[in-house]
């Protein structure tokens, strides 16, 4: 029973700092076949995917989330992913407190982001506004004062892309890409937030080959920043270096398994 207890636990916490993120909209990436689901905004058109408006400006991605904010509709109004399945469950740290947000937009208003509980507990939003019109602007947006602040699970996020209390004069189209960026948080597609300062890889800036040690029914997996897989192989006591020639410099994330569970990340420069 204390061994059982003890694997649950386990369990429990590598599921709660789980992030599925960037959320960028892309194939292969987070977002695009998420269930988003739209609220207060009259009739409730469902968002799309649609492909880039401006692929001039700062954001030059192949397709971005489209949501058209009703006059009809509430100034709050927004939309939020599914529980769970589709961010995932995490809590706010150090390493994941500051989220950016590429937006488009047509109108100066807030936008607003909040993270929400499995029970639908949440803290308020937090809001930013735009500065820019018809082009694309990075906005970011500070939790650390949410840190360990119930409720502390999260597994929804909320967005209201155009948060305006004296109401539109039209509808409003708004372009949503990159929630959460790539260089703004040390979470990448579902790994878990923390780094290790394991030993277990060297060297560390790494120039051609790593060797990783304590390799017995261990395997690694090494993606980068946007979360493609570089390498996923199952290591033995006598095939313990891996030839990081061919990557680029740049920074990588190290995730080793042991006997199929998650045990460290590490982040890893390659020069």
């Amino acid at each position: 029973m204390k061994t059982s207890l003890i694997l649950l636990f386990n369990f429990f916490l590598i599921s709660a700092l789980c992030q599925n993120v960037p959320i960028d909209f892309e194939q292969n990436g987070n977002g695009l076949n998420w269930t988003w689901t739209t609220f207060e905004n009259d009739i409730n058109p469902p968002v799309e995917i649609v492909p880039n408006p401006d692929v001039s400006g700062l954001d030059t991605s192949s397709t971005v989330l489209k949501f058209t904010a009703l006059q009809s509709g509430n100034p709050w109004a927004g939309f939020e992913s599914m529980h769970g399945s589709d961010i995932g469950s995490f809590s706010f740290d150090s390493t994941n407190c500051t989220v950016k947000i590429m937006v488009w937009k047509s109108v100066i208003s807030d936008v607003g982001i909040k993270f929400v509980d499995p029970t639908s507990a949440a803290q308020p939003e937090i809001k930013v506004p735009n500065t820019l019109v018809n082009r694309w602007e990075e906005l970011t947006f500070d939790f650390s004062s949410r840190i360990g602040v119930y409720p502390v699970l999260k597994d929804q996020i909320v967005i209201f892309p155009d948060f305006d209390l004296a109401g539109r004069t039209q509808d409003n189209v708004i372009y949503i890409d990159n929630i959460y960026d790539t260089g703004s948080n040390s979470n990448v597609n579902g790994l878990t937030q923390h780094f290790s300062k394991s030993s277990d890889i060297y060297p560390n800036p790494v120039f051609d080959v790593l060797y990783i040690d304590n390799v017995k029914n261990k395997s690694v997996k090494i993606v980068d920043l946007h979360g493609k897989i570089q390498i996923y192989k199952t290591l033995t006591p006598g095939a313990n270096n891996l030839d990081l020639s061919f990557l680029s410099n740049g920074i990588y994330l190290v995730k080793l398994y042991e006997e199929n569970y998650p045990s460290e990340i590490i982040k890893l420069i390659k020069n």
